[in-house]
C-alpha cells in the first residue's frame, strides 16, 4: 500500500544547481523554481545575483521556504499554487500526473507569466521532464532556459527545447 501512495524523496545535487546558477546568471535575470518545497534553490538562486521566486502547492512547505530566506535575509519570493498555468491542458490530454498535484495557478499570486522569467528550475519526477519541456514551448519565452535535476542524469539545461551540451 505505501509503495503505491508514497513518493520517495532524493535531494537535488545542491552544489550542482549553484555551479549552473552561477554560469547562466546575468543582470536583471529572473528565476522561478517549479515545486520550490522549503525554497533552497531558489534562494541559492538569489543569492547568486537572480531576482527569484518559487512556486509550491504545499503552504505548510511555502511557509518554511519563506522562514529559511528570511534566515538567510534572502529576497527570494514564494508563493503557494500550482506551476501549471490556467487552461493548461496537460501533455497527451488531461491525465492527472501522479507527483503534480492540482490548485490555483501560483502564477496568478506571482503577477507574473511564466514567459516573464529568464531561467526556470525543475526537479522532474518519474515521466514529469515532457510535462516541464512542455510548458516551456507553450507558455515560456524560446530564449529562457530550462534547468532540469534528475536522479538519473544530474542538472541538464535546454533552450528552446534543446539539451545544452554544458548546463555549466
Amino acid at each position: 500500500m505505501r509503495d503505491r501512495y508514497f513518493h520517495s524523496f532524493i535531494a537535488a545535487d545542491y552544489d550542482a544547481v549553484r555551479r549552473a546558477l552561477i554560469a547562466h546568471r546575468a543582470p536583471g535575470a529572473r528565476f522561478l523554481e517549479w515545486g520550490s518545497a522549503t525554497g533552497v534553490i531558489a534562494i541559492m538562486a538569489d543569492i547568486v545575483g537572480f531576482e527569484a521566486y518559487g512556486i509550491e502547492l504545499d503552504a505548510a512547505l511555502v511557509t518554511t521556504a519563506r522562514a529559511l530566506a528570511a534566515r538567510f535575509d534572502s529576497r527570494a519570493q514564494f508563493v503557494t499554487g500550482s506551476f501549471l498555468p490556467t487552461g493548461y491542458r496537460r501533455l497527451g490530454g488531461d491525465g492527472a500526473s501522479e507527483t503534480i498535484g492540482d490548485g490555483p495557478s501560483g502564477y496568478l499570486q506571482l503577477g507574473r507569466a511564466l514567459d516573464d522569467f529568464d531561467v526556470v528550475f525543475g526537479y522532474p519526477w518519474d515521466d514529469d521532464a515532457p510535462l516541464m519541456h512542455d510548458l516551456m514551448r507553450q507558455y515560456g519565452r524560446p530564449d529562457a532556459l530550462l534547468l532540469l535535476n534528475d536522479t538519473a542524469r544530474g542538472v541538464r539545461a535546454f533552450r528552446g527545447g534543446r539539451e545544452l551540451t554544458n548546463p555549466q
